[in-house]
């Protein structure tokens, strides 16, 4: 008997998208806020594990899928690359906003107010760090993204090693600074759920800028080059 192959759903990426977004955020800014709620049981060392481990398995269980964007900055900087189609993008957008907002008010159910669902805001040096920090930090992500995730060249069997690495070396080394958000949709559910607005356009602004800026400088990387003429 011939197997019957049913064919993905055309919804599959955005539920994808939905439950990446969701699992990021949960495990993320969750465990900052069970960290507050804890008295430190977490630490923050842990949370910067959290959100490298879980950038990292969400990748590999739904990478194949949807590409695990599961953030609008770099959604954003696929679309400037016509790497995807305006209607997707703006789908994969709307889904990663609902995703995070649904996560964040279960964070809010389980832990309560404490931490504030992990929402982000300045910490040291106020706004003009936390705009610096977050461009120069999503700069990077969406570099290793572009590096390892979309390039012929690149180990693409690495990818998800690679950028949940960075993803945890970015909000342990400098989550301090301004949550290291480098994630519009992480900064904005918490915001929603916790009503914490403080700075936020730096969480829109910094990811998105950094992350074109990415794109554009990797797109020069990726150009073939002639041969030297010795």
């Amino acid at each position: 008997m011939r197997t019957m192959i049913r064919p993905q759903p055309r919804f599959a990426p955005y539920l994808a998208e939905f439950i990446g977004t969701f699992a990021l955020v949960f495990a993320g800014p969750g465990s900052a806020a069970v960290n507050v709620a804890s008295g430190g049981g977490v630490t923050g060392v842990g949370i910067g594990m959290s959100f490298g481990l879980i950038v990292m398995v969400m990748i590999f269980s739904i990478g194949h899928v949807s590409g695990c964007h599961i953030n609008p900055a770099i959604t954003i900087a696929f679309l400037a690359l016509r790497r995807i189609t305006p209607a997707k993008a703006a789908g994969y957008i709307l889904v990663q906003l609902g995703g995070a907002v649904l996560a964040a008010l279960a964070i809010i159910a389980i832990v309560g107010d404490a931490g504030d669902a992990g929402a982000s805001a300045p910490r040291i040096n106020g706004a003009d760090a936390a705009l610096w920090s977050e461009i120069i930090l999503t700069f990077f992500l969406a570099f290793v993204v572009f590096a390892v995730a979309t390039d012929e060249r690149a180990q693409g069997a690495f990818a998800a090693i690679a950028i949940g690495g960075y993803v945890g070396f970015a909000a342990t080394g400098w989550g301090p600074i301004a949550n290291a958000s480098l994630n519009p949709a992480r900064s904005f559910g918490p915001a929603v759920a916790a009503n914490v607005w403080e700075a936020h356009w730096v969480y829109w602004v910094g990811p998105i800028v950094g992350a074109l800026l990415a794109a554009a400088v990797y797109e020069v990387l990726r150009e073939p080059h002639l041969p030297q003429q010795g």
